[in-house]
């Protein structure tokens, strides 16, 4: 008898451990996500254009801040980085694909003029990364 209880004791005592472990493998997973995802930031803005249409836009966006999309676009024209930084239409649409497919902005279409927009949730992951402390 006592035996038995010992062994439904130690039995017990293992489902919170297993529990644990699957929860620190999801913690490991989420942070797998996370580094890829800052990963290929990085590597989109290790390219000194890319770097700088990203700089052209996220100062845009927040000079201009968030209006009505109905009246005026506040996104960054295609246009306008063009001009300021000296780049052909074919170089900047490349470039601007790479940072769509890094998730550093998003692309919006409105007529026939192509608007960029810094995404607001990397650009959260980027100031937390710099943030931390070691």
């Amino acid at each position: 008898m006592a035996i038995s209880l010992i062994l439904v004791k130690l039995s017990i005592s293992f489902i919170p451990v297993k529990l644990l472990w699957l929860e620190v493998t999801i913690l490991a997973q989420k942070d797998t996500q996370a580094v890829e995802l800052l990963a290929g930031a990085f590597r989109a803005l290790a390219n000194a254009n890319r770097l700088r249409i990203y700089q052209v836009i996220v100062s845009h966006c927040r000079e201009h801040g968030k209006a009505d999309l109905d009246q005026v676009p506040t996104g960054c024209a295609f246009g306008d980085f063009m001009q300021r930084l000296n780049i052909g239409a074919p170089t900047v649409s490349h470039h601007v694909r790479e940072l769509v497919e890094a998730g550093l902005i998003r692309v919006e279409r409105v007529g026939r003029r192509r608007y960029c927009h810094a995404e607001p949730g990397m650009q959260k992951r980027l100031a937390d990364f710099f943030e931390m402390r070691g």
